[in-house]
């Protein structure tokens, strides 16, 4: 098996390298792990260091980088797509640009979140219609590019074999279990939502919730971990995501964020860092610093999900961004929602969902709205589009912040949309 990591000079890289060297007995044979990005001197730093993780492992397949995505795309059985597209430097725009205007700055969701996406999908839709004529038939596309909800459905939309990953439910599979003390695999999660917008309503342990014991014996702790007041988490009966946050707690964010250094800031240092002891020839293993750049556990979720989408895993359940085609029936059909599927060689299928409260339902048909005319900006441009998506989002809402953060962030952004200039 060859697979290719477009993005593959990500800093992040070695995470998902040691995965794949380290979790082989889940039966994927990956003979060639080819990583693809357009920066030379970058990839060869990444790829040295993991050609010698595979080696540490005593893994047999080949680590092998290229900075032309075609020969990398090249008979490929799954593509995986990490991508972040003007770096960092665009990073630190899109959280920052935002706060002038009194809204949050982030870089999923929000107008950070957009900027994002018109900068993103253009990139990932040209490198999927490469894939598919280079890889092999059938060959699967896993996103992990944010925001992965709108970019998957860009994918699918253009009729590409595709799946989105995030890393957000393995962690709350990872937490729950340590609490629990049982081993992560026996948690399967009740996750629902959309990508950045998922709520935890239950954790299911040889067939029974665990989850009202888990709060009523960890609310405190639960609550810090995703960085809510206990009575949110206390009154929902349920677990939101970290991300979340944003919403229910969006002008405290705001405030705590202005004049601070912003997380974009924190991951360039932490990147710098990281490519210094990447560089050193007799390191074989991931620096514990990997650790703080973020993505936890996206290893372990890439591995399995690959594993299960070739039939390596026929009773998987993976959190995954799919089509909804009914799974929620308040959102149309074409929709991308993020839930728990059972995966198999022909793709993810949604387990059942139990209705969504109002509270809940309402949220997320706002935010599917929202990210239907983002892809639709991402493909045509235009700056009415950019303003409708914004004025959509239940971040933004008000016309006033709509017209500000279009202007601002076509600003910011004209380097790479053309059609801004």
């Amino acid at each position: 098996m060859k697979i290719a990591v477009v993005g593959g000079g990500s800093t992040y890289t070695p995470e998902l390298v040691d995965g794949f060297a380290r979790l082989r007995d889940c039966g994927l044979r990956v003979d060639e792990l080819v990583l693809v990005d357009p920066d030379a001197e970058r990839l060869s730093v990444v790829g040295g260091f993991s050609r010698r993780i595979f080696g540490h492992y005593g893994h047999p397949g080949r680590v092998t980088w290229t900075s032309d995505p075609d020969a990398g795309l090249d008979g490929a059985d799954a593509v995986i797509i990490q991508l972040r597209i003007g770096g960092q430097t665009a990073r630190i725009s899109d959280e920052t640009f935002p706060l002038e205007c009194g809204c949050l700055g982030q870089e999923t969701t929000g107008a950070g979140g957009l900027a994002k996406a018109l900068r993103t999908v253009p990139v990932v839709l040209d490198l999927a219609s490469r894939a598919a004529k280079r890889a092999k038939p059938g060959a699967w596309i896993v996103d992990f590019t944010n925001p992965v909800g709108i970019v998957t459905r860009a994918l699918l939309d253009a009729g590409h074999r595709a799946v989105g990953l995030c890393n957000v439910a393995i962690g709350f599979q990872r937490t729950f279990a340590r609490l629990l003390g049982v081993p992560p695999d026996a948690v399967v999660l009740d996750h629902v939502g959309l990508n950045h917008l998922t709520w935890e309503r239950a954790a299911y342990v040889d067939g029974v919730d665990r989850l009202p014991s888990l709060l009523a014996d960890h609310l405190d702790e639960v609550a810090a971990e995703v960085r809510l007041p206990r009575a949110v988490v206390e009154n929902l009966g349920c677990v939101p995501s970290y991300y979340l946050r944003y919403f229910y707690c969006h002008d405290e964010v705001v405030r705590s964020e202005r004049g601070s250094a912003t997380r974009g800031q924190r991951v360039a240092e932490i990147e710098a860092e990281l490519l210094s002891m990447y560089r050193d020839p007799a390191r074989t293993t991931k620096p514990e610093l990997l650790g703080q750049r973020g993505g936890a556990f996206y290893s372990e979720a890439a591995v399995g999900l690959i594993a299960a989408l070739h039939g390596l895993d026929p009773d998987g359940v993976h959190s995954v961004n799919l089509r909804n085609d009914g799974t929620l029936p308040f959102l149309p059909d074409e929709s991308v929602i993020e839930v728990s599927a059972r995966v198999g060689a022909d793709g993810p299928a949604a387990l059942p969902v139990a209705p969504l409260p109002p509270d809940l339902a309402g949220l997320v048909a706002a935010v599917s709205g929202y990210e239907q005319l983002a892809v639709d900006a991402a493909l045509r441009g235009g700056r009415q589009r950019v303003y409708r998506a914004l004025l959509a989002h239940p971040l933004v809402g008000q016309h006033e912040y709509a017209e500000a953060l279009t202007n601002r962030l076509l600003a910011a952004n004209a380097e790479h949309l053309e059609w801004a200039r």
